[in-house]
């Protein structure tokens, strides 16, 4: 690999993890991550409809985990 392709590529990274930074700090700065009441109160917004589905969803995540484990390729 040449040294101008690794120079223009290392300056590329540079950039971009700079622009990150830049967004991750602005983010810090206007208050984006700030939203602990809808975060930790989410659940008194939900409807009942939305509870229980959620509790439907849950069980049948665990059924699953259930049967991927019981299960045993033939020998």
């Amino acid at each position: 690999m040449s040294s101008n392709v690794l120079t223009m590529m290392i300056g590329i990274s540079t950039f971009l993890g700079l622009l990150g930074l830049a967004a991750l700090l602005w983010g810090l700065k206007s208050g984006q991550f700030n939203d602990r009441e809808r975060f930790l109160g989410g659940a008194l917004r939900d409807s009942e409809d939305d509870l229980k589905d959620a509790v439907i969803l849950e069980k049948r995540r665990e059924e699953a985990k259930k049967r991927k484990k019981e299960y045993r390729p033939p020998d």
